[in-house]
């Protein structure tokens, strides 16, 4: 017995030493914190990353050198509110109840900050918010006021951080008011010269064109400027290691043949996303859409995905770039200061697009229209010094369907859906399209929103301040709105992911 005590004793100590010198069995894994910057306005190749020569982003660009760099990102539209919806449900714009600009979801929708808040993050929202009711539950902080988060929006940026319960993760929603028009006070002004601009082929290069760029450019740069701040923040507070990362875009540069549009001008986003922890690095060339967001961070949170969000996590195509991940990718444009029903799907090769609203030019929303660049295009079409590719805004009516080459023609110039060689891959993507639409409850109402402003270039004075003729360029429907596409169907009430 005395034996048996003794053996005991003896195990009991050596089991104790075990765990006492195996750290890993009482180690706590640490949940990622997450920051998604998100521009205002600007296009997937408006980043030096993304090969653009003539723009300042060198924080940017180190950065895409140690994370992914996304080649085709599609947001869901090319428009503001619809598509920070979107992104933070993780569903279609049709879906979410607010497929229009300036319209809020329903106050049941869920949000991914809703969720990260009640699994025990702290969740803050910096900047322009444009989203609705519904997501400030999301949040234990909303900064909107301009007057503290500054013109640019990112004032707070640095100081949320510092000023962080220390014993939480944490996601930030850093959404910044550049690049959208108008041209604000900039520190970083005259960072791009006129002189050295060189406007892409589908606008004029002249003068008024250069400088609307060289603002847009000098705007870019304030955002490129405050994520250097906030990386330079978290490497001194040491958790930048355990920082999940994102930055991209809403919409398209606001500018004529880019914002609003379904074509990569419009829908497809710079997005770039880095998390030292995970070990990511790399290029991906696979199609992701901006629905997939919401559920990657929740995977990555360990926080389980809904059946709300019509998206699915890549989480395993970070550790796998090469791998396919989606074999479509849909977009919707609906009412944005104009009348419009437009749907687009894209697989690797090609694109199609069905313009329900083909009646109209498709000049740009109101912001682009009353643009320097705009008047350029405008006066040359006028005089007909303009060429096929600066004039395709102004063709009315426009062809219905448009289908297009994304292997030989990387801005889609080239229509081909009259080209008998490609009818097969054409009904191919009109039915998966097709299929889509009614798999989401996509709907055409007979009674969508109107126009709320003329089409028209506006006055000098718009151009420069469109806040100082905007009345004048209302029209007899302006702030009457029409039936929402999916409404019909309850699509807020659909989960369905369509095709993949």
């Amino acid at each position: 017995m005395k034996k048996l005590k003794i053996y005991l004793m003896s195990f009991s100590l050596m089991l104790f030493t075990f765990i006492s010198c195996n750290p890993i069995s009482k180690k706590k894994i640490e949940r990622p914190n997450f920051i998604i910057f998100i521009a205002d306005d600007i296009s997937w190749d408006d980043f030096g990353c993304y090969g653009n020569k003539q723009v300042k982003t060198p924080n940017i660009d180190k950065l895409s050198t140690e994370g992914i760099l996304f080649k085709n990102m599609y947001l869901t539209t090319s428009s503001c509110s619809p598509s920070r919806n979107s992104i933070i449900t993780g569903r279609y714009p049709h879906n979410t109840g607010a497929p229009e600009l300036h319209t809020e979801p329903p106050l049941e929708m869920i949000s991914a900050a809703e969720e990260l808040k009640n699994n025990g993050y702290y969740t803050v929202s910096s900047g322009k918010f444009h989203m609705g009711e519904y997501v400030r539950r999301g949040f234990d902080l909303i900064h909107e006021d301009r007057k503290i988060t500054g013109l640019g929006g990112e004032k707070q940026w640095v100081n949320i951080i510092e000023n962080r319960p220390k014993n939480q993760p944490f996601f930030l929603w850093y959404a910044a008011h550049d690049a959208h028009r108008d041209w604000d006070e900039n520190k970083f002004s005259g960072t791009h010269p006129v002189d050295e601009i060189s406007p892409p082929d589908y606008l004029i290069d002249d003068q008024p064109t250069r400088l609307d760029l060289a603002n847009y450019y000098d705007e870019i740069k304030r955002f490129d400027y405050s994520i250097g701040n906030v990386v330079e923040t978290l490497k001194k507070e040491k958790i930048y290691d355990n920082t999940f990362i994102i930055i991209m875009a809403d919409n398209g540069r606001p500018f004529p043949h880019s914002k609003t549009r379904l074509n990569d001008q419009g829908v497809k986003t710079p997005f770039i996303l880095l998390y030292k922890n995970g070990n990511v690095s790399g290029v991906t060339k696979s199609l992701v859409s901006v629905i997939d967001i919401a559920p990657t961070i929740l995977e990555f949170a360990g926080i389980k995905i809904g059946e709300n969000y019509q998206g699915k996590s890549f989480k395993n195509l970070l550790q796998s770039p090469d791998a396919p991940f989606r074999n479509f990718v849909f977009a919707e444009h609906n009412w944005h200061d104009y009348e419009s029903h437009q749907r687009m799907v894209r697989n690797k090769d090609f694109m199609y697009i069905e313009n329900n609203r083909n009646q109209y030019a498709q000049l740009g929303p109101l912001d682009a229209l009353n643009s320097l660049s705009f008047a350029s295009l405008f006066e040359k079409n006028e005089t007909g010094e303009i060429n096929e590719i600066q004039g395709e805004i102004f063709i009315s009516p426009r062809s219905k369907e448009e289908f297009y080459d994304m292997q030989n023609d990387l801005f889609q110039r080239k229509n081909l859906v009259l080209d008998k060689d490609f009818q097969d891959e054409i009904n191919n993507l009109r039915n998966i399209l097709n299929q889509w639409k009614e798999e989401t409850g996509d709907s055409e109402p007979e009674s969508i929103t109107k126009h709320w402003y003329k089409r028209t270039p506006g006055s000098i004075e718009a151009r420069n301040s469109l806040s100082k003729s905007i009345e004048s360029l209302k029209t007899e429907f302006h702030g009457i709105r029409g039936e929402f596409p999916g409404a019909s169907n309850d699509a807020t009430k659909i989960n369905n992911k369509g095709p993949f």
